[in-house]
């Protein structure tokens, strides 16, 4: 997976760190640790996330465009500027409806108290 190059403690523009690819979806890694990762993905209109069922919370944000998000079963629209907690453990997949960019945070810190 690609990572971007952002400078910390510079300014950017997240819509700018990524480009649409026709029938295509494209990720890029804007930060990795061990407690979580910030990914930024552009999605042309019609393609699907496939579904997956992740270990961690993940928060995603719209930042261009708008998505249909499908959570167990239930579907969310999601626009320009909104986001949602897709909770951990749940099957989901994310739709275009039209080109999207989006900002995917995964928190993989905070479960440990939970492990018996």
């Amino acid at each position: 997976m690609q990572t971007v190059e952002v400078e910390k403690g510079k300014s950017h523009i997240l819509t700018e760190l990524i480009e649409y690819t026709p029938h295509s979806i494209v990720f890029k890694t804007v930060l990795r640790k061990n407690t979580g990762t910030i990914r930024i993905g552009a999605i042309d209109k019609g393609e699907v996330l496939a579904k997956k069922v992740y270990p961690f919370d993940l928060y995603l944000q719209i930042i261009d465009g708008t998505a249909a998000v499908l959570i167990d079963k239930e579907q969310t629209i999601i626009e320009m500027g909104t986001a949602i907690i897709i909770p951990a453990h749940t099957s989901h997949l994310i739709r275009a409806v039209v080109p999207i960019k989006m900002l995917l945070t995964v928190l993989k810190s905070g479960y440990e108290e939970n492990m018996i």
